[in-house]
């Protein structure tokens, strides 16, 4: 067959899975990661980093942390960024290795705006020194629901989110008012929803041809000063493990997204109505960003990981990754053979030596637990976490590739530079087990600006400075 006929009937094929997976997304409503191109209509609802990790303080237990509604300039009033009300913000928990939720911690939001009573735009009229204080006139709850098969559990009725942190007139302590929004859960848990600063740390000119072709343009945090909303949430290990034992069954895979329904719009107001489609999703950092080619990512967001095996389109971007014959051509590092088993491994299965792939060791998948069925197990893209995997008392930033197996991709926590990681990976390093030395600096983004905590929630308190300040 001619060449040409080939690459319109592989081009076929594409456009037809972009198609089939796209059908399920209502293009007026659709929202997705910032990565994607309609996500700038509706960034409440944008996922944009999930972390799983054992609780240093608490290694019985596992937090699960995902945020929303990226870049945020902490003066940006007089609205702030809350929480959507005609959404549903998930973190998913699949043990048993067959990419459909085995546990899903479900949040919903309502409202409380006392401006019009007040007669104001001001979202706080005076200091505000406690969560409850009068002078907060925009307040947000939420309800916690615990969603398994078959069954609704409701785990946090009225919840208050923290609100925005305004500055330092309005929030003299907020660390304060964020231990207020620290709520207990039932069976030894707690769980905080409320803003925090961006724990992502990285230089994003890695677009602007990685780095202006020549590792010129590094050294710069890009998301140094800006805030997300957060979920934050601490559970014990026998709450996520499959049957309920965390040593035969200590992986678990990770991701969220955002159901959202369609808006009815009349003048001044819009009206939540119809069914919850999915419309944002995240598991490992950054797959959206440099794996999916631009017209997949819209429809990756639909996506439920249950099928990603099924677009052929997806699984050849790994198998054969365009950042690897980017870096080939602008650094002449040369790109590791196709296909990249090993990629699949990191993003599709977790590593382990039952699936037949090049990394010889057992460290993530669900595989690996006594309990589960092989036969049922399904290649899906999530973040996976070995819970039985010791707390590491000096993290290593570059995980596992570092030498320290507690960190990404087995899971991920705030300290690690998934940036650098996800190069060297791509590049070739999780099959040698060395570093490509051309790029073991990264982008000299080595850590966050603000200090993580020691306790729950561990991410840093939001900044109330604008980014231009700094």
């Amino acid at each position: 067959m001619p060449s040409s006929n080939k690459q319109r009937l592989r081009r076929g094929a594409i456009a037809a899975a972009v198609v089939a997976v796209a059908a399920a997304i209502p293009a007026a409503q659709a929202s997705s990661h910032r990565e994607a191109p309609l996500i700038a209509a509706d960034p409440s609802v944008d996922n944009t980093d999930v972390y799983a990790f054992t609780s240093p303080d608490k290694p019985d237990t596992v937090t699960l942390v995902a945020n929303w509604f990226g870049v945020q300039e902490p003066n940006g009033g007089p609205n702030y960024y809350p929480w959507a009300t005609d959404a549903r913000y998930d973190l998913n928990v699949d043990s048993d290795g067959d990419a459909v939720p085995d546990k899903t911690f479900r949040f919903t939001f309502t409202t409380d705006d006392r401006r019009g009573k007040a007669n104001t735009f001001l979202y706080n009229n005076g200091p505000v020194t406690s969560i409850n204080d009068d002078n907060l006139l925009f307040r947000q709850n939420y309800t916690l629901e615990l969603v398994e098969p078959g069954k609704t559990t409701q785990l946090v009725k009225g919840g208050r989110a923290a609100p925005s942190n305004t500055g330092p007139a309005s929030f003299p302590n907020f660390g304060a008012i964020r231990d207020q929004a620290t709520a207990k859960i039932p069976g030894g848990g707690q769980v905080y929803v409320g803003p925090s600063e961006d724990s992502f740390f990285l230089d994003l000119r890695v677009f602007d041809l990685l780095y202006g072709g020549n590792l010129k343009e590094v050294n710069q945090d890009t998301l140094m000063g800006y805030n997300v909303n957060t979920i934050a949430i601490q559970v014990p290990k026998t709450m996520l493990a499959l049957k309920g034992d965390p040593k035969r069954n200590p992986v678990i895979g990770v991701w969220s997204d955002t159901e959202r329904r369609t808006l009815k719009l009349d003048p001044g107001k819009a009206t939540p109505q119809g069914n919850f489609v999915q419309v944002s999703r995240l598991g490992n950092p950054l797959v959206n960003e440099v794996v999916s080619s631009a017209p997949l990512k819209d429809a990756f967001n639909g996506l439920e990981p249950v099928n990603d095996a099924k677009v052929q389109a997806l699984l050849d971007r790994v198998n054969d990754p365009e950042l690897a014959r980017l870096i080939q051509t602008i650094y002449g590092i040369p790109a590791p053979k196709t296909p990249r088993a090993d990629l699949v491994e990191i993003f599709l299965t977790g590593i382990t030596t039952k699936a037949g792939g090049p990394i010889k060791t057992d460290l993530n998948s669900q595989l690996n637990n006594a309990d589960v069925d092989p036969k049922r197990f399904q290649p899906s893209e999530m973040l996976r976490l070995n819970m039985s995997t010791p707390v590491t008392r000096n993290p290593n930033r570059l995980g596992v590739l570092g030498g320290d197996l507690q960190g990404f991709p087995n899971g991920r926590r705030l300290t690690d530079d998934v940036v650098d990681i996800e190069i060297q990976a791509v590049v070739g390093a999780a099959l040698t087990g060395k570093l490509v030395p051309a790029l073991a600096k990264g982008d000299r983004v080595n850590g966050n600006d603000v200090r993580f905590g020691d306790r729950f929630p561990y991410v840093g308190l939001p900044s109330n400075q604008a980014v231009n300040s700094r």
